[in-house]
């Protein structure tokens, strides 16, 4: 299988933050979209970020930048749709999505990812701890794109809805701590400030 391509999931509305891009908060000098790129780009293929509205608040990070192709606000699994889409035309079989506002995601995720998938037609894996799984850090195949993009345009929105349809499997990772831990609210900011300061 050839190594996926990445996508970072940055399309939700940030509502519990007040509006505005989660991407561009400040963790400790350098924005939640900095952290992303410096964990995802060593393990992929190449990078693109999944955003909707101005691409150009985005130049200073020389990504591909893919806005929803669903209407309205439709969730990850646009945004997956729009990655997928986007890998088809570079001739890449899969795409590793991650979200933006989780920081401290394993920096070994993707190797853990597809060997969870070995032996799959399709691989479709989504990362899970303890808490549960992850829906936006997950790999994704090209194969499956037309067939999600009918599942959206009836109307489907739940990942694991359309994952579990797919027979998808789930890669284990065990922390320490909650590698998925995600910046939803100022007080999640505050806290990862705290986990970075005590990781340095």
């Amino acid at each position: 299988m050839k190594q996926p391509l990445g996508v970072i999931l940055a399309g939700g509305q940030a509502r519990r933050m007040g509006g505005g891009d989660k991407a561009l908060l400040n963790l400790n000098g350098e924005t939640l979209l900095d952290h992303a790129i410096a964990r995802l780009a060593p393990q992929v293929n190449g990078l693109a970020l999944n955003a909707n509205g101005d691409a150009t608040r985005f130049a200073r990070f020389n990504l591909p930048v893919l806005a929803d192709s669903i209407e309205g606000f439709a969730g990850p699994l646009a945004g997956i749709l729009v990655g997928l889409d986007w890998a088809a035309d570079q001739g890449a079989d899969s795409i590793v999505s991650v979200a933006v506002d989780t920081p401290f995601f394993p920096c070994d995720m993707v190797p853990h990812l597809l060997l969870a998938g070995e032996g799959m037609k399709n691989p479709l894996v989504l990362a899970e701890t303890t808490s549960g799984r992850h829906p936006t850090f997950g790999l994704w195949p090209v194969a499956l794109r037309d067939d999600l993009r009918a599942a959206l345009g009836g109307g489907l929105r739940k990942v694991v809805q359309w994952t579990d349809a797919h027979g998808a499997r789930t890669a284990y990772f065990p922390g320490p701590g909650d590698p998925f831990f995600n910046v939803n609210t100022p007080q999640d900011l505050e806290l990862a400030h705290e986990i970075q300061k005590a990781k340095a």
